[in-house]
């Protein structure tokens, strides 16, 4: 294999390019981002591999989620700590339902850039590039907007380091105290809409949680703020290669490179070509490496990336996010298991069940069904649990405001719904409640899966 470096990729076919009219720009903006404090740490990305190690033994599960695309514009208090409360409501719930460890990590501070189908886009008969994301350009149709401006990374670094402040500060300030009602709302759970037998369910799970933190409590003489607090990682899909780079560096006393953007980069189903420049940049970094499979992948190829990301077969490094939707999860998801499995590499395999549920209405709008997401779920766990193997983490595209983009749910959204409060800059996310509804699906699932060796 040839020799790597953080700028090696620029050798290789790169998917979802970004055309920048200025090149000497773009130098100019790599540079300044490489001379800028890194927005993580590379003892925060070890103790994340460590981590995902032992997900990887079915000892702890991952809860990954957040925006389909962060913009410069949500980077407001309010948005960020609702985030951060519908991850920690969710990780506490399956917590209680899966009796180990939630890892929390979110899609956030940093999730900027957003692949697209389609280079260009027309409306009334005018073309323009798409929108890839803030970190690229921005989402009015107009040529400005539209244009790949490379100062965009810099504003994006900026407003990534304001949240990354303001996620540590709520950590550090106890925010996980889920005695406050504000932050533990589950009364739409007693509308008349939710079936009866249902609603007794989450009554029961949240009383017993009520009631084992309160034990916790009394046994410890500490806060559940204190209990509770578990350190918060991040995420984003490692798109803009030039943004990435730019912040991967060497650190004192550590072997290696590490991409200092962000905790657990991924790479995206468009782009995880095995000769592209996605898969050689990211095989040569220290973090764990995120992968997303879709339906069309076969089990020669899946074992190819994780030869390539993980050359050394080290455990925390290598998640594979598997999307094959809720029609085909059951066919397509045992081959690619079964390979890992014969090839005896060491993954952690994690369901994204959003991207291979996404539908258009009649009237062209994009939406997922809340009955499909589930499915895909519970599908993957009935698989890995006949092949032997863990499904150890979820990936969720959703938001901790009252949108209405995805159908279903106790909350019954339907198709007429859906402009209510359509806000999505691309995917439509889960919204604040059917996003909690989900985690107690989830933890019933959970609740009869065997429980994992002690190490």
């Amino acid at each position: 294999m040839s020799t790597w470096s953080p700028t090696s990729w620029k050798t290789k076919p790169i998917t979802q390019d970004v055309h920048y009219e200025e090149q000497k720009e773009v130098e100019e903006v790599v540079a300044e981002l490489g001379r800028l404090p890194p927005l993580v740490t590379s003892w925060e990305v070890e103790r994340l591999r460590e981590l995902l190690a032992e997900a990887q033994q079915g000892r702890r599960f991952l809860l990954q989620g957040g925006d389909c695309a962060e913009s410069l514009s949500d980077c407001r208090p309010d948005i960020i700590t609702n985030r951060q409360k519908i991850i920690l409501q969710m990780s506490l719930v399956l917590i209680h339902g899966g009796h180990r460890p939630v890892i929390r990590v979110g899609r956030i501070a940093g999730q900027y850039a957003k692949p697209r189908s389609k280079p260009t886009e027309t409306r009334g008969g005018v073309e323009l590039p798409s929108y890839f994301g803030d970190l690229v350009n921005r989402p009015e149709f107009t040529p400005e907007a539209r244009r790949a401006d490379p100062r965009l990374m810099l504003a994006c670094y900026h407003h990534a380091a304001m949240t990354l402040n303001f996620v540590r500060s709520l950590s550090d300030g106890g925010f996980a105290d889920v005695h406050h009602p504000e932050y533990w709302d589950l009364s739409f759970f007693r509308q008349a809409a939710v079936p009866g037998e249902l609603r007794e369910e989450y009554e029961q799970t949240t009383r017993k949680l009520s009631e084992a933190l309160r034990f916790m409590e009394a046994l410890g003489e500490r806060t559940v703020a204190d209990l509770t607090r578990v350190d918060f990682y991040t995420s984003h899909e490692g798109l803009n290669l030039h943004y990435e780079s730019a912040q991967t560096r060497q650190v004192p006393w550590r072997q290696g490179w590490y991409d200092l953007t962000t905790h657990l980069p991924w790479i995206g189903e468009r782009t995880r070509a095995l000769d592209g420049a996605h898969v050689e940049f990211f095989r040569g970094i220290r973090n764990p490496v995120g992968v997303k499979l879709g339906p069309s992948v076969s089990p020669a190829d899946a074992v190819r990336l994780a030869e390539q990301l993980n050359p050394d077969n080290e455990p925390g490094k290598l998640v594979l996010i598997t999307r094959m939707g809720a029609q085909k999860v059951a066919d397509a998801l045992p081959p690619v298991v079964e390979a890992m499995r014969r090839a005896g590499r060491l993954v952690l395999w994690v369901c994204d069940p959003m991207h291979g549920n996404t539908v258009s209405t009649s009237s062209g709008i994009k939406t997922r069904n809340f009955d499909d997401v589930l499915h895909e779920v519970e599908r993957s766990f009935d698989v890995h649990e006949q092949l032997g193997s863990y499904l150890g983490g979820v990936h969720f595209e959703l938001t901790g405001e009252d949108v209405t983009e995805c159908m279903g749910g106790a909350v019954g959204i339907t198709e007429k719904d859906l402009e209510r409060n359509y806000a999505t800059l691309c995917d439509p996310r889960l919204n604040y409640r059917q996003a909690l509804e989900m985690s107690f699906r989830l933890a019933r699932r959970m609740s009869s899966l065997p429980r994992a060796p002690r190490s």
